[in-house]
Formats: C-alpha cells, sequence, structure tokens
C-alpha cells in the first residue's frame, strides 16, 4: 500500500479480481472499480447479492491479494474489522477478547468502551454467553480499541431483528459521529446505507465496478424521513439502471 493524498485516508483502484469457480472456470468478480474515501467520511458499499461486496472489502483490509490494482492507505495505517461473524475467541472473555485485538489500550480506555457500547455488564462473559447483538458489539469494541484510522464493516446488521438492527444501527452511527473514524461498510440495505454513510457506492452485477455514486449531504442526526425516502428513490434508480446495462 503506497501513500493517499492529503484529504484522502482510502483510495482504491482494483483493475481486475477474478477467482476459479467449482468447476475449475475462472471468473471475473470485480472490473475496473475505484473509489476514494476523505478522511472522517463514512462510505457504504451496495450492490446485489454476490456481486463482490465482500470481496472488495478484503482486498481493502489486506486479506486477499490476489488482484490487480491497487489500494492506497497512508503509511502505518490501523486497520479495525467487523466481520459478519463475530469471530470471538470462546475462551477468552469479552475484556480479554479485547485486550488481545489491542494490548496498547489501558484499562480504563477497554471500560469506556465496554460503557459506549452497552457491554459494561458482560465483561467477565464468554461469547458462548452472548446473544449474536451483544456478540457484533464486542466485536465492534474490539475494531475499535486498536483506534483504527479506517474502520471496515462487512454487513455489521445482518441476521438481527428489526428492533435490534435498528438499536445497533444508531450506535454505530453516533460511535462514527463521536470518533471521526473514516468508515467504510458493506451492505444490502439501502436503509443501513443511508443511515450510516456520507457516500454511497451503487455497485454494478459482476463483474462489479463503481455504478453510481451518493453523497448524502444531510448529516446523520439531521436525516428527515422525507430526506431518507428521496434518497431511498435516488438509490433505487441507480441500482435499476446498473443492472439493465
Amino acid at each position: 500500500m503506497s501513500r493517499a493524498g492529503a484529504a484522502t485516508l482510502l483510495e482504491v483502484a482494483i483493475t481486475s479480481k477474478d477467482y476459479l469457480s467449482a468447476n475449475g472456470r475462472p471468473q471475473r468478480a470485480l472490473e475496473d472499480l475505484r473509489l476514494t474515501l476523505r478522511r472522517g467520511e463514512a462510505g457504504a458499499v451496495v450492490g446485489p447479492s454476490g456481486c463482490g461486496k465482500t470481496t472488495l472489502l478484503r482486498i481493502v483490509a489486506g486479506l486477499d491479494k490476489q488482484f490487480a490494482g491497487q489500494v492506497t492507505l497512508p503509511d502505518h495505517s490501523r486497520l479495525g474489522v467487523v466481520f459478519q461473524e463475530p469471530r470471538l475467541l470462546p475462551w477468552r472473555s469479552v475484556a480479554d477478547n479485547i485486550r488481545i485485538a489491542a494490548p496498547q489500550a489501558s484499562a480504563a480506555e477497554i471500560e469506556a468502551l465496554l460503557e459506549a457500547l452497552g457491554l459494561a455488564g458482560h465483561a467477565a462473559h464468554f461469547p458462548g454467553e452472548l446473544s449474536l447483538g451483544l456478540a457484533r458489539r464486542v466485536s465492534l469494541a474490539r475494531a475499535l480499541a486498536v483506534k483504527p484510522d479506517l474502520l471496515l464493516l462487512d454487513e455489521p446488521l445482518v441476521s438481527l431483528d428489526a428492533a435490534l438492527a435498528r438499536e445497533l444501527r444508531e450506535l454505530i452511527a453516533r460511535l462514527i459521529d463521536e470518533t471521526h473514524v473514516t468508515t467504510l461498510i458493506v451492505t444490502h440495505d439501502l436503509n443501513e446505507a443511508i443511515a450510516l454513510a456520507d457516500r454511497i457506492f451503487i455497485l454494478s452485477p459482476r463483474p462489479a465496478h463503481v455504478a453510481t455514486t451518493l453523497e448524502i449531504e444531510t448529516p446523520r442526526a439531521l436525516m428527515t424521513a422525507a430526506a431518507a425516502q428521496a434518497l431511498t428513490e435516488a438509490a433505487q434508480a441507480a441500482i435499476a439502471s446498473s443492472r439493465s446495462r
């Protein structure tokens, strides 16, 4: 990864990403995909199921290096990643899961994170004692504990019931606003993207590229139902257009 410009924290330029299908034939997942995020900005990647959203996130996270192109971040950038599955160590307590990921974090910092995420009463619990919603909060706490320059969220609300998803979405939005951490979210849910992002990247079907970028001018805290509906309609039109090409 090379050095980004002063105002830009993340720059993605993927010429192509291929993989072998079950029958051994090469399949192209991503092609000519470009996006940028400014420092402190939250972006959401939205697209049809199977179009390569998680593949893109894995490339940005440095977990998949088999692609043509470049991901540019400032040198020594710290990444915090929240996967679809919490991926907590089952034999470690909540607090220890966070300490292992962020050994430099002080006891006071971990305590403050647990408090902010509604986990203060669960520090000594083990992952098997937690609901999926609580486990997702621990995964988020672990990612934030490293004090990331870039926070990556892969479908953070998937498989949660509507009320729990709304509660966690509001919590994530508040944390993004309070910490000003640059964030890239992968989601299939337009409501989630509108609630969390400053910019929405709409991907085309495979091979995926950014078909449309929607800028959200209204701050998250001031988003009205009418403004959200207008953005939803614009996004739906962009998605329909990308599928017809």
